[in-house]
């Protein structure tokens, strides 16, 4: 399999982790940038914020840090 596609299943096993992910990466990444386009810019940002905080509430169900924390600590030399 596609390595970074292996490295973020290991990151992503427990179930409510994964199905966060499937509604908040959608939601920032689909649906935020249609509702824009609409000119529905205050909608979009509620959207967007949404799917960000279901994937670190999902972070937080299975105990480990998101790939923006790790890469943020990777940047300041903090690596876990």
């Amino acid at each position: 399999m596609w390595k970074p596609l292996d490295n973020w299943r290991k990151r992503h096993r427990n179930p409510t982790n994964f199905y966060l992910h499937m509604i908040g990466i959608p939601a920032c990444f689909v649906a935020a940038p249609i509702l824009l386009a609409l000119n529905a810019f205050w909608l979009a940002l509620a959207i967007f914020l949404l799917g960000y905080a279901l994937q670190f509430i999902g972070h937080l169900v299975e105990g480990n840090r998101s790939g923006e924390e790790l890469f943020v600590r990777r940047l300041l030399g903090r690596q876990k």
